[in-house]
């Protein structure tokens, strides 16, 4: 038996996510159906993230088991690359790992990009690629309240109803907010998150950002533990699985 583990990239948009749904097409499926015409055997793929419906992925990570030992992976890429390119997916590099290894439970931390555009005028190259947002945003601001979630702390209020987590408790490592002409990109480092978490924090940055909140009103949503008082999440448009860390 051989561990292979893949990183893939992917525009997210007509998918329903990375994991098997019922409803939709995932990109798990997508990869695993064009990896069995290779290897002409069902192969289950075993994600780092379970990016949600619309979510996009720089590098995506994840490992599968094979009978069949892969000699050739440069055509082995080239082969799968060329039943997935329709769907705007790609596999960029692939690696034999120990059999032990698991791309989920392996991980170190996993980095999230978030992708605002903040300017008056609609979008036309990056629709579906950032949250456009016309009103102004204080980028100081913005790094206040990034301070205040960084560290371990329960996250209960960005916490989706349907997480399956055990524990609200989660660790950031670290937010670092960089602007860029009308670009302003989030980075969220952790080695994990709870299911819309980092979607439900950038909808109360953006509160704060905004102005519509204050900081003091940031920090007693946030301090409440409690999912009602959370702002609207920003779009999964904007967010980007950048990377993961072994």
């Amino acid at each position: 038996m051989f561990n292979y583990l893949i990183h893939i990239e992917y525009d997210g948009t007509k998918f329903v996510g990375w994991q098997y749904q019922i409803n939709g097409q995932s990109i798990q499926e997508t990869i695993e159906k064009s990896i069995k015409k290779i290897l002409k055997k069902k192969i289950k793929l075993i994600g780092a993230g379970r990016t949600d419906k619309g979510v996009h992925a720089y590098c995506q990570c994840a490992n599968f088991l094979s009978k069949t030992e892969i000699i050739d992976k440069t055509k082995f890429i080239n082969s799968v690359n060329f039943f997935l390119k329709k769907n705007l997916i790609s596999i960029i590099s692939i690696k034999k790992k120990r059999l032990d290894f698991h791309s989920r439970f392996s991980a170190k931390e996993r980095i999230y990009e978030y992708k605002i555009i903040n300017r008056l005028g609609n979008l036309s190259l990056n629709i579906s690629k950032a949250w456009h947002i016309k009103k102004k945003l204080d980028v100081t601001l913005l790094r206040k309240g990034s301070k205040i979630l960084e560290g371990t702390h329960d996250f209960s209020t960005f916490r989706a109803a349907s997480c399956s987590a055990k524990k609200p408790i989660r660790r950031i490592n670290s937010i670092k907010i960089s602007k860029r002409g009308d670009k302003i990109y989030i980075i969220f480092r952790s080695k994990s998150f709870l299911q819309n978490q980092v979607r439900s924090m950038m909808g109360c940055l953006k509160y704060l950002a905004s102005k519509k909140w204050e900081l003091k009103k940031f920090i007693k949503v946030f301090k409440s533990k409690n999912r009602q008082f959370c702002a609207p999440p920003a779009p999964a448009h904007g967010l980007y699985l950048k990377k993961v860390i072994y």
